[in-house]
């Protein structure tokens, strides 16, 4: 595992602001932490440190110019959740011969068979390592994978340094049977049979609701014909029809 040494610069301003500033200068904030020390503020060159993260957990050489450079692993990375770029960065210290809990890259080989689906339930692998041999990947092969196998964190190649953590019997990689032609049909004949009866569900609400709200209540009519009069203007009516 190579070591990255990058240059950092004390820094002694906090807050919103100062960390704008410090990115407006294409720097990035950090915070250097571990073995019982006072946290270390700093600002990182952006453009160094971004190279450098693409590599999974990067062994990083911090250079702070008037001591010895420390060793760091990153442990929090964030980035702005629109653009993607960096914003803080956590660095662990760490020394040589020091075992860490770090998570590798799981890289999945080859190819299965056609009538073969398979699932990756896994994407890193926990794992116990040395500091400075920290594997970049460890790789499976899904070639053999059959209907119903599976493949399990146990059975990963791992290097004589390197300790699983984890459950042995978690599971990888899972293979299932691949959808026929006939299965593949029906779903999508029933998908669409469910889309229209929703469609036609809420057609159906659609109208009603204007229906509803346009309905006009007719006057009632009196038993010999014409709108309906009260007591009052049945006695004036009388009351004009005898005079």
């Amino acid at each position: 595992m190579s070591e990255v040494r990058i240059a950092a610069e004390p820094r002694t301003e906090f807050g919103k602001g100062a960390a704008r500033r410090i990115r407006r200068a294409r720097k990035v904030p950090a915070v250097i932490y571990g073995h019982g020390t006072k946290p270390q503020h700093v600002s990182l060159p952006g453009h160094e440190l971004m190279l450098a993260l693409k590599t999974p957990n990067v062994l990083l050489r911090v250079d702070l110019g008037n001591a010895e450079a420390l060793l760091a692993l990153p442990k929090g990375i964030q980035r702005d959740p629109l653009k993607g770029f960096l914003e803080h960065v956590d660095l662990l210290l760490v020394r040589r011969g020091e075992q860490v809990d770090v998570e590798i890259p799981i890289v999945f080989r080859g190819e299965s068979p056609r009538d073969v689906v398979v699932e990756h339930q896994l994407t890193t692998l926990p794992v116990h390592a040395e500091a400075t041999q920290i594997p970049q990947s460890v790789e499976v092969s899904v070639d053999a994978l059959r209907p119903g196998s599976s493949i399990t964190a146990g059975e990963l190649p791992l290097p004589p340094t390197v300790t699983l953590a984890t459950d042995p019997d978690t599971v990888v990689a899972h293979a299932t049977a691949a959808p026929t032609a006939e299965q593949l049909e029906t779903e999508i004949a029933e998908a669409a049979a469910e889309l229209g009866a929703a469609t036609t569900g809420a057609a159906a609400q659609g109208t009603a609701a204007t229906t509803g709200a346009g309905d006009v209540v007719p006057e009632t009519s009196s038993p010999g014909g014409g709108p309906e009069r009260s007591p009052a203007e049945t006695a004036d009516a009388s009351g004009s029809a005898t005079a």
